[in-house]
């Protein structure tokens, strides 16, 4: 089997802390795309719009490793070409990305509520890791692991591409042990601490996991810290990293976060209200450095102001 060769370094920059889309031509079994106008349409077309596809083509925004590319070059298998999408208006998170811990290795960003982790769907330039790259310099930076939109709090990036393995190795091994923090109803007839086990399920397109029978997939430590009037506020230790698991937990003995949107009934979409985050926070992570092997313990700059 013949090996693909590496791909070759794009020739333009980020945008906004944004990758520019990288496009490898593929085969043409049944040679329908003599040039790349013809591949180009047929591939983004619905995506992008032929239209679209086509003033892109004049202004010379696909970019081979030569320069500008013309849609009537003819189709070449292997070629690659990159191109910037335009990007989605996005109503800017109103709250700074703050930074806990920075080294030659590691940034540890404090991200704040209704700031997604990275690009995906809507969100695009508002997003932890395009801020990040834009306000600290550094193009290559990744997330070594995601924290929920909604969620505030730490995340570990990777500066580095060559040490990204090891620290997104510590996530994918439950070596990284984390707690939260959370909001939520008082109630004295709700036994605490407690650990929950259950088997979390969420389909694709769906916003709310659920709680099914069967096998537990995911497991939580849940204690009280402190009571004022009708709420608390709760450590919650995630021993897994099942999708929504602290809120579907909490949900499940009574408890729902405050201000949460989906548990315990999905609200209607419409307009971000920042006034209201949901009253989750990622408050300290702790592991042993895979590179250094030194320990670290990082605590969250931010507070919750359900209890303020």
């Amino acid at each position: 089997m013949r090996r693909r060769s590496k791909a070759p370094t794009s020739p333009l920059p980020q945008r906004e802390g944004i990758d520019p889309v990288r496009v490898r031509l593929p085969e043409d079994p049944e040679g329908v795309w003599g040039t790349v106008r013809e591949h180009l349409l047929s591939r983004y077309a619905d995506a992008i719009g032929a239209g679209q596809v086509e003033e892109m083509l004049l202004g010379g925004r696909f970019v081979g490793a030569d320069g500008p590319v013309g849609g009537d070059e003819p189709y070449t298998v292997g070629r690659y070409l990159w191109f910037h999408r335009d990007f989605p208006a996005e109503t800017p998170v109103p709250f700074p990305i703050g930074v806990v811990h920075r080294d030659e290795r590691i940034v540890v960003a404090d991200k704040p509520h209704f700031l997604a982790t990275m690009p995906r769907g809507r969100h695009v330039t508002e997003t932890a890791l395009a801020r990040l790259r834009r306000e600290l310099g550094l193009p290559h930076l990744q997330p070594a692991h995601r924290l929920d939109r909604l969620t505030a709090g730490l995340v570990l990036c990777v500066v580095r591409p060559e040490d990204r393995g090891a620290y997104q190795t510590l996530f994918r091994d439950r070596l990284v042990r984390k707690e939260y923090e959370a909001v939520a109803p008082y109630d004295p007839a709700v036994g605490l601490p407690v650990t929950v086990r259950s088997r979390i399920e969420k389909e694709r397109g769906v916003m709310a996991a659920r709680e099914v029978p069967g096998e537990p997939n995911s497991e939580s430590r849940i204690a009280l810290v402190e009571r004022r009037g009708g709420l608390g506020r709760y450590r919650l230790v995630p021993e897994t990293g099942r999708t929504h698991q602290l809120r579907v937990h909490m949900n499940a003995l009574g408890l729902p976060i405050l201000h949460d949107p989906i548990y315990p009934e999905v609200r209607e979409d419409g307009p971000e209200d920042f006034s209201r985050p949901l009253q989750l926070l990622a408050r300290t992570v702790e592991f042993t450095d895979p590179v250094t092997g030194s320990e670290l313990r990082l605590e969250s700059r931010l507070r919750l102001s359900g209890l303020a």
